[in-house]
């Protein structure tokens, strides 16, 4: 076996030395030009027809997958693209005796929502996001997972609001969407808000309702014009942020706090939009990911990172939807979706199914976290309706949040001292 070996090392060296390089052509390439100016481009000019035969004409190109025509017209997905996947935060836990407030709407402008997003308090909220999301990642639902007194009584909380519509059925009437039982429930809810948050509050606490209730009654809908979109979806991860800025939910109990109570939540709220036809508010149409939610999709994706079998095109196969809805957040939206809308997947959900084109779970999971920001928490129509207090801070009063954030580092470097 070494005499091959030698050979062969002969053979490359005589062939390194008796290579030569190519002559070089004497004409300086041509730079292409645009066509319309004139002026220079970095493309290749096409070859002239000079370098085709007639009897073997060039090759007729053909896309492997056809271009995104359904995109939306002045499309922000380029800058969503460019920003930075936001990141898990821990929450600060307020210090008693808190004086708590009645929450109030503050955003009237774009100008407001530029002053808020770059805030603390809003990549604070947007970091506990994040971090429900790290908390169930790669984790089915039924996974065992630690669970606290507290969350199942708010689960048992959230059991109570879907028997009430078993209790106040729909009414007959004309129009597809709104049906007006839904108020009867609503109201029912405020009146009994107090009482709900009592079931789980502990006595220190009991004068944090005046705040958190607001954001609770307005996690289900709006009463007057009987619809549901993430603006109510985003004040329920509101009222649970406040919950954990109060010491009632900790990290302890993140994972819980999506495969319990978040999803004993998504049941009710589709219960309430098929019962009661609920209107989707602010709805993007074929343009959206979904007519009602966004946070299912990012909790879902989590689920599935580095899942040995379901990539994001497995949302084609008819048979993992049936089978794996209900453990995976993301399947089950889409099997829902795909029983409500009629017609090709691609059609009436182009977002999704372009979705389901990206490479893996954990590209997906950043890039819907990207968008929830830029979709959701930046979008004046929706956060005009947004709810600040004590809790979750105003513009203005974002020194204090600072201040909370500042004393939390004094403290750890007292103690790394």
């Amino acid at each position: 076996m070494e005499e091959p070996q030698e050979h062969n090392h002969n053979h490359n060296h005589n062939h390194n030395h008796n290579h030569q390089d190519p002559p070089k052509s004497s004409t300086a390439p041509l730079s292409p030009t645009c066509v319309k100016c004139g002026g220079p481009c970095s493309f290749p000019p096409p070859p002239t027809q000079s370098q085709w035969s007639e009897i073997s004409p060039p090759p007729v190109y053909r896309p492997i997958r056809s271009p995104a025509i359904n995109l939306p017209p002045n499309t922000n997905s380029q800058a969503i693209i460019l920003a930075p996947v936001p990141q898990s935060q821990k929450v600060p836990t307020i210090s008693l005796p808190h004086t708590f407030q009645s929450p109030s709407k503050k955003i009237q402008s774009p100008d407001d929502i530029r002053k808020f997003i770059n805030s603390n308090s809003s990549k604070n909220f947007l970091g506990f996001v994040v971090a429900l999301s790290e908390s169930i990642r790669a984790h089915k639902i039924s996974d065992s997972c630690h669970e606290s007194t507290t969350l199942k009584k708010i689960v048992s909380v959230i059991e109570g609001l879907v028997h009430w519509i078993e209790e106040i059925p729909p009414v007959q009437q004309s129009s597809r969407y709104g049906n007006i039982s839904y108020r009867t429930w609503h109201n029912r809810l405020v009146e009994n808000s107090e009482n709900l948050m009592l079931q789980f509050l502990p006595d220190n606490l009991k004068s944090s309702m005046v705040e958190v209730v607001p954001y609770f009654t307005d996690s289900f809908g709006n009463s007057s014009r009987i619809d549901y979109g993430t603006g109510h979806e985003t004040n329920f991860a509101a009222w649970l942020y406040c919950l954990a800025r109060m010491g009632i939910i900790e990290e302890v109990d993140y994972q819980a706090v999506v495969s319990r109570v978040f999803v004993k939540y998504i049941e009710l709220m589709r219960k309430l939009q098929s019962v009661y036809n609920l209107e989707p508010a602010g709805s993007h149409g074929v343009w959206g990911l979904d007519d009602y939610h966004f946070l299912p999709f990012i909790f879902g994706s989590s689920q599935l990172i580095d899942h040995k079998y379901m990539k994001p095109k497995s949302i084609h196969n008819e048979d993992i939807l049936e089978n794996f809805s209900n453990e995976y957040m993301y399947l089950s939206c889409i099997l829902l979706i795909k029983k409500v809308k009629k017609g090709l997947f691609a059609e009436h959900s182009p977002l999704l199914d372009d979705i389901s084109g990206v490479p893996n779970w954990n590209k997906v999971n950043s890039g819907l976290l990207k968008m929830y920001r830029a979709e959701v928490l930046e979008k004046v129509p929706i956060m005009q309706h947004f709810l600040f207090g004590s809790l979750i801070q105003c513009i203005e009063e974002d020194d204090c949040f600072n201040l909370g954030f500042l004393s939390c580092d004094i403290g750890l470097n007292k103690m790394l001292a």
